[in-house]
């Protein structure tokens, strides 16, 4: 991607699965002044539940994916565990970019700190930090959409994720999901340039 392709700002939120990254994106979208588009992953892995291709991921065979990969098409990408690929092709961010919006992210730790370092002063980049490990575990076995061996492996890879938080701009801990969505609105915001809700009410009132 060149320079004179950049756009809007790009907005990561990473976290350990489970922590409630996802749930804290789709609130942001609900909120046209932040003017978010969503970037969707591309992934090796088959749909789970009601996921749709182009709406949740885009799903690629490992051969697609691995293709990808050596055509140099992805923004970043990584092997999460064996023959399971996730990552950012290059022409999705270009394609919200060429709508005049602010990316949003919602991927894994390393894919999330790649990005940053690509693009430190156009990226915000958001560690969701859960209440605990157990808690994690908690929420992933209650989502029912993994064998036990799966989710064992997700705390596993938890715990180093958990480590890499420092490298991130800020930290959101969702120990209360109501005030993790409010933290993430008002830092989201911020970094756009738009003005906090009470600055904006005291200006109509004048």
């Amino acid at each position: 991607m060149k320079e004179s392709q950049k756009g809007g700002k790009l907005i990561i939120f990473s976290a350990p699965s489970g922590s409630g990254k996802t749930t804290i994106v789709k609130h942001l979208l609900n909120y046209p002044e932040l003017n978010l588009a969503f970037s969707i992953s591309a992934t090796s892995r088959e749909p789970r539940g009601e996921e749709k291709d182009g709406v949740n991921y885009y799903f690629l065979s490992t051969e697609k994916f691995k293709e990808h990969i050596r055509n140099g098409d992805f923004l970043e990408w990584e092997e999460v565990y064996r023959d399971n690929f996730y990552g950012t092709l290059k022409t999705e961010v270009e394609r919200l970019w060429s709508e005049g919006k602010n990316v949003i992210f919602d991927i894994d730790v390393a894919g999330g700190l790649r990005i940053k370092r690509k693009f430190p002063e156009e990226t915000l980049a958001v560690f969701v930090k859960p209440p605990s490990v157990d808690e994690l575990k908690k929420r992933l076995k209650k989502r029912k959409t993994e064998s036990e061996d799966k989710i064992n492996m997700r705390i596993a890879k938890a715990s180093v994720e958990l480590a890499t938080a420092p490298q991130f701009d800020t930290i959101i801990k969702n120990y209360d999901l109501d005030t993790a969505k409010q933290e993430a609105y008002d830092l989201v915001a911020g970094f756009i340039g738009l003005k906090p809700v009470a600055e904006q009410d005291e200006k109509q009132g004048e």
